[in-house]
């Protein structure tokens, strides 16, 4: 029993006769009553009273007809559904990041639902080093990493250029001072976030260069609260730039370190191998549309 065949059915049945169902559905009579025959010996009832001239449905026939309403209204619905998915009026989009990668998704997320309101997003939070991990295991559609990742089934695309800052407390010495070398910050209590990175190990490399001390004696989980801590006159840190652009002002402060001045490339990823959603297709549109506009982003896809 197939869809062809219900159609065929209920056109017999609201028509009342073979051959007006076959003029509605372009076919032959023959053809029409071979299908209903082929209909009833599959289910092994007998679904009109050949005695009765306006196709008369018998019990079974009323059975399978409502039935079959249900399912060819089904298959409308579906096929509306598909509709809105290409059309962008439905869909969802889940894409993992951390608390930082999750900066450079915000302005890209306000265009996405300024032009597609109805899309349900869903930022999962992760562990960058986690991210092509639960892309691999569709725990994600898409990701947001600070690296490139060394799986060959993920696709890159370098969507953002993001430095080091150093920054201090408006009242700090170093404050005044448009630049200074690394070796100046040895005596220096740096501020720094509790998960481990490559910038970190850079950082780390470059003072061990210079042979400067390193004194990283407090440590604090987010970005957030580095800052506050920060700004309160507690030490000084190294944040992304993105990160620190709005604040820098009444009680932060960047001060240049070429030793420091490490560059930070964040690229969304996916997976190579699966279709992806027309959210998400949509979404490296928008992407896409802010390194035309938007100096620190590009859009360029990683081989």
């Amino acid at each position: 029993m197939d869809l062809f065949q219900l159609q065929t059915f209920m056109a017999v049945v609201q028509e009342g006769s073979f051959s007006r169902a076959a003029q509605k559905l372009h076919r032959s009579q023959p053809a029409i009553s071979q299908t209903i025959r082929k209909l009833e010996a599959e289910l092994g009832e007998p679904l009109l009273d050949r005695s009765s001239r306006d196709g008369t449905l018998t019990d079974a026939g009323q059975v399978v007809y409502d039935y079959a309403q249900k399912m060819v209204n089904l298959r409308t619905e579906a096929q509306g559904a598909l509709t809105e998915l290409r059309q962008l009026y439905r869909g969802k989009l889940s894409i993992a990041a951390n608390e930082f990668t999750c900066l450079y998704l915000l302005p890209v997320l306000d265009e996405f639902r300024r032009l597609y309101p109805t899309i349900k997003i869903t930022v999962l939070r992760s562990l960058a080093s986690r991210i092509p991990d639960e892309l691999l295991n569709h725990h994600a559609e898409l990701g947001v990493i600070s690296f490139r990742p060394n799986s060959p089934e993920l696709q890159s695309i370098c969507v953002y250029s993001d430095q080091l800052t150093f920054i201090v407390h408006r009242k700090h010495p170093l404050s005044g001072q448009a630049r200074v070398k690394i070796q100046q910050l040895g005596a220096e209590m740096f501020i720094a976030h509790n998960v481990q990175s490559p910038y970190r190990l850079k950082v780390i490399d470059a003072f061990r260069r210079s042979k400067t001390p390193l004194n990283m004696n407090v440590e604090l989980p987010t970005i957030e609260s580095i800052k506050k801590f920060v700004a309160m006159g507690n030490g000084v840190a190294l944040l992304p730039r993105i990160s620190v652009q709005e604040e820098l002002g009444p009680k932060l402060v960047s001060v240049s370190v070429p030793e420091l001045q490490f560059e930070r490339k964040l690229r969304i990823v996916y997976r190579k191998r699966s279709k992806l959603s027309h959210a998400a297709k949509a979404f490296l549109k928008v992407a896409q549309s802010f390194a035309q506009v938007r100096e620190d982003y590009t859009y360029a896809v990683e081989r």
